[in-house]
């Protein structure tokens, strides 16, 4: 890869990074200002622990390439897990989450909407992308594909312990009052769509390699 490439590369990832970063702070500052912060439960969300963790990976990974450092597969890996992550934010929250009734302690309150909208509607697209143009030094079996699970389900375990000690839950499907079964039913659905989503992004990524190695990207 030539120095303009990565030069491009790191520098798009970077800002990628700035972007979700600084909305996770903005939101953050904007709910201190209206005296709503609780903390406790703003980072049990999904969204926001997926938010900060591709926030993370961008960073240290365009700052890597811009050193002309070469991705190692773990690295490959984590932006598989974060593109995955990220796609599935943007789709559920769409789905199912965007009308869904406030929190009573935030009514009156509106979240920032240009943040709300960069967390779950246009980063996700983005990284989505990046992870298909941008060219890595590791091609993934279907077999490391389950890699990607360690993070969600590390999630779900922390939620579903801390749902039952505190009897407060991020998301409406997850919350057993509405049936254990219902619950159970959702979970397996996403954990699926985790897996189908991971399995559909490697061949769709050796295509789109094949396209943008024409380029040099």
């Amino acid at each position: 890869m030539n120095f303009k490439s990565r030069l491009t590369i790191g520098l798009i990832r970077i800002v990628m990074a700035y972007t979700l970063l600084y909305s996770v702070y903005w939101q953050i500052t904007d709910r201190l200002a209206h005296n709503l912060f609780r903390p406790s439960e703003y980072f049990s969300y999904f969204t926001i622990t997926s938010c900060l963790l591709a926030g993370a990976v961008l960073g240290y990974s365009g700052v890597a390439i811009l050193r002309n450092q070469k991705e190692t597969k773990s690295l490959t890996l984590v932006r598989l897990t974060t593109a995955v992550s990220m796609v599935i934010v943007g789709v559920i929250y769409n789905a199912l989450l965007a009308n869904s009734a406030p929190d009573p302690r935030d009514i009156g309150y509106a979240w920032p909407v240009l943040p709300n909208l960069i967390m779950h509607t246009y980063m996700p697209i983005i990284i989505f992308f990046e992870w298909l143009i941008f060219n890595t030094e590791f091609k993934i079996n279907l077999k490391s594909v389950f890699w990607v699970l360690l993070y969600p389900l590390a999630w779900l375990a922390f939620t579903i312990i801390r749902g039952l000690a505190k009897g407060w839950w991020p998301y409406w499907f997850l919350d057993p009052q509405y049936g254990i079964g219902s619950m159970l039913t959702w979970i397996c659905v996403i954990t699926a769509f985790f897996v189908v989503l991971s399995i559909i992004l490697l061949p769709v990524r050796q295509l789109a390699s094949k396209l943008t190695s024409r380029w040099g990207i």
